[in-house]
């Protein structure tokens, strides 16, 4: 798969997961795709949140490696 199509598949993945992000008050966006790591940003409520890891782990990156199987992790860059 080619990285823009990694990148389009990422971004449809992360599309799915936003409206469950957002109904809490926070978001999240792509910062980068580094071999089979993605880098995304959490904003709003879930910066701070003590669940976010959990979230992360458990609702982006499943999401993500549904979509883009060949992603390894997900992690979150903080500011």
């Amino acid at each position: 798969m080619s990285a823009d199509a990694l990148q389009v598949q990422v971004e449809k993945a992360l599309e799915e997961i936003r409206p469950f992000l957002q109904s809490d008050g926070g978001d999240i966006a792509l910062e980068s795709i580094e071999g089979a790591t993605v880098k995304v940003r959490l904003m709003g409520a879930c910066v701070g949140c003590s669940v976010n890891q959990m979230t992360l782990k458990s609702g982006v990156e499943l999401t993500i490696k549904k979509y883009a199987p060949q992603i390894e992790e997900v992690i979150n860059v903080a500011d």
